[in-house]
């Protein structure tokens, strides 16, 4: 069932169903670090995209749509004292840590949609494409279970997200970490059970009273 073609029974805020709406369980974190989201438009009606999650939750955020917002040659709508970094696993990217106690907070820049399409929008929008890159350790295995990409080291955008900014975000790095990958958990297995493919007593945060698949 998508977003689209049962928009009245959705939630227009998590596109979660509205019987199973998690924005009451949003937190708000603070962070030093900004995050930019770049998302492909074929994502922004999708209840299983987590970059628009991250933002629902991150007070210090920016959400901008390729195709609606950017085009090929537009700037980036980085914050003024921002160090602009793109978060991507190119073969010359540096380690998240290299910029772990920089005295300039840095502007987390992260192309959001399927491996392909993310990696689309960093070679056609020449803000991206410019870009430095850096990259996380060897990743842990993702904990995202909407889909499958076929290779164990891709991970969901929230993940990513929750990832370098652990590093990045220094002494609240592991608080801010848990924040989000938490409310990714309760989206998921709130999905799963309304798929039949997870019983409400095994969903993170419950299910709320007198909901029936």
């Amino acid at each position: 069932m998508s977003t689209r073609s049962q928009p009245q029974r959705r939630c227009i805020e998590c596109r979660m169903m509205k019987a199973l709406c998690i924005c009451a369980l949003c937190p708000r974190i603070e962070t030093r670090t900004h995050l930019l989201l770049v998302l492909h438009q074929l994502e922004e009606h999708k209840s299983s995209n987590t970059g628009q999650l991250a933002v629902r939750v991150l007070s210090n955020s920016t959400q901008i749509t390729r195709g609606v917002d950017i085009t090929p040659e537009s700037a980036l709508p980085v914050p003024e004292g921002y160090q602009p970094l793109l978060l991507f696993p190119d073969p010359d990217a540096r380690p998240v840590s290299d910029f772990a106690a920089t005295d300039v907070p840095v502007c987390l820049v992260i192309p959001d949609g399927t491996w392909g399409q993310a990696s689309r929008t960093r070679r056609r929008l020449s803000a991206l494409a410019t870009l430095p890159a850096i990259a996380l350790p060897a990743a842990e295995a993702s904990e995202y279970r909407l889909r499958s990409s076929g290779k164990l080291e891709r991970i969901s955008t929230l993940e990513a997200i929750a990832r370098a900014l652990e590093i990045l975000e220094g002494e609240r790095g592991a608080a801010v970490r848990s924040g989000l990958e938490s409310i990714q958990r309760i989206m998921v297995e709130r999905t799963l059970h309304l798929r039949g493919k997870l019983p409400a007593d095994q969903v993170a945060g419950g299910i709320p009273e007198g909901f029936k698949t």
